[in-house]
């Protein structure tokens, strides 16, 4: 999750794994993951991945990877594509 500067949760809301929350906005309902949102209310601007790929990003979990397969697979989160990376780790 990214928060933009000066960005409100309200009490009780969920904002996703790899959500990114616009400077200023103020977040009233939960935040799907890989949204981005902004405005006040927040609301979706986009998906920041297709459904597949949230799915399957999701899935992947790479964020509880350890620090040493982060290191080794650094050049692909890189620089692959988010289809491309999903497939070749999942």
């Amino acid at each position: 999750m990214w928060l933009g500067y000066n960005a409100v949760i309200l009490a009780g809301v969920k904002v996703g794994i790899g959500a990114v929350v616009g400077a200023g906005a103020v977040v009233s309902k939960d935040v799907a993951p890989y949204a981005v949102v902004g405005g006040v209310p927040a609301k979706v601007i986009k998906m920041r991945f297709s459904p597949w790929e949230c799915e399957h990003m999701l899935a992947l979990a790479w964020w509880d990877w350890s620090h040493e397969l982060l290191r080794e697979r650094l050049r692909d989160f890189r620089e692959l594509s988010a289809y491309a990376f999903i497939k070749k780790y999942l």
